[in-house]
């Protein structure tokens, strides 16, 4: 019988359980955004999880919108992330990377030479950043020309190569959340005229490119894809219909043969029954592994699976402070409270140090 706690193979890749670790942008990058030391630790504790999915991280320095987050697009890059990878697996874990583009959400200190961000349009998002001087308001992007795009879908496929160098188990692409893939799938954000904009197998074009290159360069079988359909994050206003956008990406995205889909029911880190949507019917489009996100608890998680309503469960805030999820899950254990004053940036304290159930809670 399938439960949460049952192996899955997905694509090319084994998991002992079902419970995954989500992206989780913490912000803790050193120079040259480059994953710190803490973050060897940091995964290596959560290694019990059936899969880590890593925190987001840029495809290329025009791709990154935050003070501090990783990058997996050069030499120093890999071989960082790569005493990650070897730390996970010597705990018998598995781990892809997430390739991260934000667009429009970013600022131009953050931005190579101080250029403006890049996205579907030049209409600046209504949301915030943070830089060095904190939060402040995201800059003003430029639409891609149409002769950028195969340049960027080529970082895509660089950085997919980059991953697997570093000892990544895979990637998940990330299509979510209001960063460039999905500024280019809503047609509330995309106001483009060219063959990227307008209708819907236009504005899904970006994210099936995408998808090609990446699956092209690593295999279908360790390349993922992260959705958020219905999410507003990052002043991402609903598309006018949705699910005939996500359900025709998924079927032109059917022949590579990806490793899983993860999909954010409702609003990300919010409602679940933020906006309607037929998950159900979403699903019917794609023969592989399901996995479902957003404000999954115990019994919601082992119901999912057990019914066969998803293969995967991603479990995000929780598996900040319970580095032993999996057998809190498993034992129905208590969970340990977040702190959320140290979610983004600083060192060990709310990263490296939450307790185990074999570890005394310190104050």
């Amino acid at each position: 019988m399938r439960t949460l706690f049952s192996p899955l193979r997905v694509g090319e890749i084994d998991l002992a359980n079902r419970i995954v670790m989500a992206p989780l942008t913490r912000n803790r990058a050193a120079p040259g955004q480059v994953p710190s030391t803490l973050a060897i630790d940091y995964y290596r504790q959560r290694a019990t999880a059936g899969l880590i999915i890593s925190e987001a991280t840029q495809i290329s320095p025009a791709g990154q919108g935050y003070l501090d987050t990783p990058g997996i697009y050069n030499a120093e890059q890999v071989a960082a992330w790569q005493r990650i990878t070897t730390a996970v697996h010597a705990e018998g874990g598995r781990m892809v990377a997430q390739l991260w583009h934000v667009g429009r959400i970013s600022h131009v200190s953050l931005q190579p030479e101080g250029q403006a961000p890049v996205s579907s349009t030049a209409r600046r998002a209504d949301t915030k950043t943070f830089t060095s001087n904190g939060f402040v308001d995201v800059s003003t992007p430029r639409a891609l020309r149409t002769d950028e795009i195969p340049a960027l879908i080529a970082s895509y496929r660089h950085a997919a190569r980059c991953a697997l160098d570093a000892g990544f188990d895979g990637v998940e692409v990330h299509g979510a959340n209001g960063y460039l893939i999905e500024q280019f799938l809503r047609d509330s954000i995309n106001d483009r005229s060219d063959e990227y904009g307008g209708s819907i197998a236009n504005r899904a074009r970006l994210l099936v490119e995408v998808m090609q290159a990446v699956a092209g360069e690593i295999g279908g079988g360790r390349t993922g894809l992260r959705l958020s359909p219905v999410t507003p994050a990052n002043d991402a206003a609903q598309d006018s219909n949705p699910q005939a956008l996500f359900e025709h990406a998924l079927t032109q995205l059917a022949p590579l043969q990806l490793a899983f889909i993860e999909v954010v029911e409702g609003q990300t880190a919010g409602p679940r029954d933020f906006a309607p949507f037929d998950y159900a019917a979403l699903r019917s489009r794609f023969n592989g592994p399901w996995m479902v996100n957003n404000g999954y608890q115990r019994q919601m998680a082992l119901d999912a699976v057990a019914t066969g309503a998803a293969d995967l469960v991603s479990f995000g805030r929780p598996f900040i402070c319970n580095p032993d999820l999996v057998r809190r899950l498993r034992e129905n254990a208590a969970w340990n409270a977040l702190d959320p004053s140290t979610l983004y940036g600083g060192g060990a304290k709310g990263y490296t140090d939450y307790p185990t159930l074999d570890e005394p809670v310190t104050a």
